[in-house]
């Protein structure tokens, strides 16, 4: 399991204001204003897992009972991962990534981390084929289910002897400047989330961060302070890379993040002015993650130019520049209030999401990068893995998944919750 520091909360005066988190992260879309937005921090998001069954992986019916065989439906759904598992060994490109769409989506539906102890090398062959045979799409996608496998492995001997190999090729296609933008982001994102829960040594960790690093550092400004242009695949990128790196920080040791997070607020800061929503967005959360681990030593640390990066800040919080895109204005918005108060009062708006009979608090940006780059690999899974996968459970603090028994006791009915809520 990683062994990073959590986030302790911040001075006893900031307010705790709590709000919702959608099952793929936390940025809200499709909202009208920021009137909206506002009312929308007001809930609390009650997860929801919704699987097609059209993918193969839906459990069988009987059709004179109309209950489902439990069985059955096990061996049915391990019958058809392992024919996705065989089809990624297919000559066809489309055989194999459908393959590792079955993969993902079987992955995202159930924790089967005794079926996989004896499959593990197989799969972990077999996804190291597919980066080296296959093209982008293929790549990303066997990137994501590499995260997946992981995920579903858990911590100790066994995720090492199918990431280590893998890492090197991620490694390799990351620092390739020819290699497809897409290819590369998702190698980014494994590099982040693989290391990040293989609880890397050191000297992994730091090459690691160096290489994305050094992917994202393509968006400063020139030597003579024009912005670089890029396609919006590789600045999608930059803002991958970005991220990940940013998960590591969260595992890094204590005595080199001081050091380092000095050495980078001035150029995270530059990417404030980057022209791609996402990348300003996850420059300016890298920042309020960076302001957060800092105080965390020294209470009062500001930053070399705290005045600046508050006035930068406040601009982007209230940009209505109406050459951004309305959704885009909205997004970003919403995001540098959060940061600028985590800036200028220590403050993070705590995010209460339920699953199940059960809730995550989600109260410092630790927690948030760790929540979002989860939920960016489990999407609607994250569900599932959040009740029962008991790694996920361990990262976020949660306990052992609960019994069946305690789930049901745990449960409150109609009339209850009225009469709570009456007399509350």
């Amino acid at each position: 399991m990683p062994k990073g520091r959590n986030s302790k909360k911040q001075k006893s005066g900031s307010k705790d204001r709590k709000g919702s988190l959608p099952p793929d992260g936390p940025r809200q879309t499709g909202i009208s204003s920021d009137s909206d937005l506002a009312s929308e921090a007001g809930s609390v998001y009650s997860m929801q897992s919704e699987f097609p069954v059209e993918d193969g992986f839906g459990p069988p019916v009987s059709t004179e009972t109309g209950e489902v065989d439990e069985i059955s439906a096990q061996q049915d759904f391990e019958n058809k991962l392992g024919e996705c598992i065989d089809g990624l060994s297919d000559k066809s490109a489309k055989t194999r990534q459908d393959s590792l769409k079955g993969i993902r989506s079987a992955f995202s539906k159930k924790i089967i981390n005794d079926y996989l102890i004896d499959r593990k090398l197989t799969l972990g062959d077999a996804l190291e084929r597919c980066v080296k045979k296959g093209k982008g799409e293929e790549q990303n996608m066997s990137a994501i289910v590499c995260c997946h496998l992981c995920l579903q492995l858990g911590i100790g001997d066994d995720i090492e002897s199918v990431f280590a190999p893998l890492r090197t090729i991620f490694l390799t296609i990351v620092k390739d400047k020819t290699a497809s933008p897409k290819a590369r982001t998702g190698c980014a994102d494994a590099l982040g989330l693989c290391c990040f829960i293989a609880g890397e040594e050191n000297e992994n960790l730091f090459t690691i961060m160096e290489a994305l690093q050094n992917v994202f550092k393509e968006s400063y400004p020139k030597g003579d302070g024009t912005r670089p242009s890029f396609t919006p695949e590789v600045t999608a990128l930059h803002a991958s890379a970005l991220s990940a790196w940013s998960l590591l920080l969260t595992i890094s040791p204590p005595a080199w993040t001081s050091t380092v997070i000095n050495n980078m607020l001035p150029r995270l800061q530059e990417l404030l002015d980057s022209v791609d929503v996402e990348l300003r967005i996850a420059a300016g959360e890298t920042i309020a993650l960076c302001y957060e681990l800092a105080r965390l030593d020294n209470e009062e640390f500001e930053g070399s130019d705290i005045d600046g990066l508050c006035s930068k800040l406040r601009q982007l919080a209230t940009d209505s520049n109406k050459y951004r895109a309305k959704k885009d204005r909205r997004q970003q918005r919403a995001s540098f209030r959060d940061i600028l108060r985590a800036v200028e009062a220590a403050e993070f708006p705590s995010e209460t999401v339920r699953f199940g009979t059960e809730a995550l608090e989600v109260d410092s940006w630790c927690s948030k990068r760790r929540y979002d780059a989860f939920c960016q690999v489990l999407t609607t899974g994250m569900n599932l893995h959040l009740r029962e996968n008991e790694l996920v459970r361990d990262i976020f603090s949660l306990g052992a998944p609960l019994t069946p028994e305690a789930i049901k006791h745990s449960k409150v009915s109609k009339v209850e919750r009225v009469s709570i809520f009456c007399t509350g």
